[in-house]
């Protein structure tokens, strides 16, 4: 559970009262997450939102393959939680500079998968720009590792910040479940409401 484990702070002020939780892992690949998703991970939780967030551990691959895997992701959890809103979110910048390879790349995978948002149980959304300097270099202080691959606490508060309007429209404060509810309003591959 990377958030928590970087941000916990900013995990319980903003998702505390959410009984949210957590599923992502470093170095997670959207093979990972389908496994677990077909292993029972979901299992009787029937959460609102679901923000899904993967594909930077797949940049080895050609954009329309990552674009796929996401796709399949995108239909494991519409197939286990029908009920439950997707945010997908777009691949976060990675490499420090606007030219890196693997920025290009990202970008390539993104206009692909922004085409998933449905306008009904799908929502697309890149924030990539608020990781970025007017330059187009990453800002270090949010993604401060030398892969640019691992949010600081800084980076999960722009983060956080940046979906609140969407977490707002699905997850409403005052439908928020008691502490220790069974079921949480949020699941995700990096948050779930």
């Amino acid at each position: 559970t990377l958030w928590r484990k970087r941000a916990e702070s900013t995990w319980q002020k903003y998702y505390g009262a959410l009984n949210a939780v957590t599923f992502g892992a470093e170095n997670d690949q959207i093979k990972n997450i389908l496994w677990r998703l077909n292993h029972g991970e979901l299992d009787e939780l029937h959460p609102k939102l679901i923000v899904l967030e993967s594909g930077s551990t797949n940049l080895f691959g050609r954009p329309e393959e990552v674009a796929t895997g996401i796709k399949a992701l995108v239909a494991a959890f519409r197939q286990h939680c029908p009920h439950s809103h997707i945010l997908l979110m777009g691949i976060f910048p990675v490499g420090p500079s606007a030219t890196n390879p693997a920025r290009i790349l990202v970008h390539q995978i993104n206009q692909l998968i922004s085409k998933f948002d449905d306008g009904k149980n799908v929502t697309y959304l890149d924030i990539g720009g608020k990781f970025l300097q007017p330059d187009g270099t990453l800002n270090a202080n949010l993604a401060p590792t030398p892969n640019f691959k691992v949010l600081s606490e800084k980076g999960y508060q722009a983060w956080a910040d940046a979906i609140q309007p969407v977490v707002d429209q699905y997850c409403p404060k005052s439908a928020a479940s008691p502490p220790g509810a069974p079921t949480p309003p949020i699941a995700s591959d990096e948050p779930k409401l």
